[in-house]
């Protein structure tokens, strides 16, 4: 500790003590009161002091906190979430089946063109290679031929 330090003593000082005064009745006529509901009327409260000094006056009741609403278990946003995935989920089912329906259409339309094909080609190779037309150029009809020897006799 250094040398010059002293330690810090509170000063005491004589404690002062008010009594209030009270004030005399008033000698005017009473006021009149409003009537309140039973249930208004604070009670009154007496206090013995100590010294032996009665205090009466209204009891004050707490001020009582507000009832807590109870939340729910599971919040609104929680359960739209959820019914919205329900309902995804149900689109999705719907949609998987008519991408199935879609897939097996084309895959019909895609069989009706190439049976269409098939008969068309069919029709036109019958069309080129049937002799039931005369085509024009050189027709030799043979009726006695001799053959001899490989050799054609005409």
């Amino acid at each position: 500790m250094h040398p010059d330090y002293t330690p810090h003593v509170p000063v005491q000082r004589a404690v002062e003590v008010h009594q209030p005064t009270p004030y005399p009745p008033a000698l005017a006529a009473p006021t009149p009161v409003a009537p309140m509901q039973p249930g208004a009327v604070p009670a009154v409260a007496s206090i013995v002091l100590p010294d032996g000094r009665v205090v009466t006056g209204y009891a004050i009741e707490p001020a009582r906190p507000e009832p807590v609403t109870t939340k729910p278990a599971v919040s609104r946003m929680a359960v739209n979430v959820a019914l919205g995935g329900v309902g995804f989920l149900a689109v999705c089912g719907g949609l998987i089946l008519l991408t199935s329906f879609i897939a097996a259409l084309t895959a019909f339309i895609t069989q009706l063109i190439i049976l269409a094909a098939v008969i068309f080609g069919g029709w036109i190779a019958v069309q080129i290679f049937s002799t039931s037309g005369h085509q024009g150029g050189t027709t030799v009809n043979i009726r006695k031929a001799v053959i001899k020897r490989n050799h054609f006799h005409g």
